[in-house]
């Protein structure tokens, strides 16, 4: 399905434009990296440390009586969340320092107690430590780090050398970016996050090695032409099946952002803009580091003769 037709977009001409605006998103990125050592982001009880509870009650129960059944009962800054049945609540309490066992029992006396009238059941609880925390800080970072020293292995076999540097540049430039989105927009920073973003970075990889593969296929077929030229007509040569791929994925991402319910909300919202990024990187940042690459290693060489 061409649904695009034959297109000559002048991608490579465009690069310095699509530099700026990557830098600005790489230096958000890095900036939320810098904020989220500190310990200033908004993080998640898997990374701060904290308690989520998870009740069902028999009827309908307003959200704001929760709210002020947790107040009344000392249980401060709690983020009571109700589901679309409006039966359903999940009450997260985050704890930066100090122990967290009992929050999630303290929660559940505090709703019986001014509850009473509508029993409810305790669906799912869990408590994370922050010594924990921590671990888990450390463990999604090494994570990210082995999924990108993966990309460099894989595209550089598969390819060469440069290619795989500069995917791995361009699905690092898709991390950044879309941490630094969801820092500004105080999303909680949760391991739902951190898998969305290695989502993420699959999913990117995938874009690119499709752009990759027709762009060594006409680089064998068309020596004589102009690098820019090649690359542009190859970029625009699968313009429709990436286009038509990051839709379909679009879809189903907008109907967990939409349907997904409040748990996912933050997850579907981080996809779909990882999603808009991945398709941006492959078009306007990985094919234009590689010519980039190509041109001043020939100028270079030339210069040396």
């Amino acid at each position: 399905m061409e649904i695009l037709g034959k297109t000559n977009f002048d991608f490579i001409g465009k690069r310095y434009i699509a530099y700026s605006v990557s830098t600005v998103l790489v230096i958000l990125g890095i900036v939320a990296l810098i904020q989220i050592s500190r310990g200033v982001a908004n993080m998640g009880i898997d990374f701060a440390g904290g308690t989520s509870t998870q009740v069902k009650f028999e009827r309908p129960v307003d959200l704001g009586a929760v709210r002020e059944a947790l107040s009344k009962n000392g249980i401060k800054d709690s983020e009571p969340q109700q589901f679309a049945d409006g039966r359903s609540v999940m009450v997260r309490l985050k704890r930066g320092t100090g122990e967290v066992a009992g929050t999630a029992e303290l929660v559940q006396n505090a709703l019986r107690k001014e509850l009473g009238d509508n029993p409810f059941t305790v669906e799912a609880s869990t408590e994370v430590g922050p010594a924990i925390g921590k671990e888990l800080q450390q463990k999604a970072l090494i994570a990210i780090a082995m999924s990108l020293a993966g990309i460099i292995v894989y595209i550089a076999w598969r390819f060469e050398f440069r290619f795989g540097v500069a995917a791995t540049i361009a699905t690092l430039h898709d991390v950044l970016g879309v941490l630094g989105i969801v820092f500004i927009l105080q999303k909680e920073i949760t391991l739902l996050i951190v898998t969305a973003l290695l989502t993420i970075a699959g999913y990117s990889l995938t874009d690119t090695v499709v752009v990759y593969d027709r762009i060594r296929e006409n680089l064998r077929t068309r020596r004589k032409e102009q690098l820019g030229d090649v690359m542009n007509a190859s970029i625009n040569q699968v313009l429709s099946r990436t286009a038509m791929t990051s839709i379909t994925t679009l879809l189903g991402a907008l109907a967990l952002f939409l349907l997904g319910g409040e748990v996912l909300h933050d997850f579907a919202f981080t996809l779909l803009v990882g999603i808009i990024m991945g398709t941006y990187s492959s078009w306007f940042v990985a094919s234009p580091i590689i010519y980039e690459w190509r041109v001043r290693t020939e100028a270079a060489r030339r210069a040396r003769r």
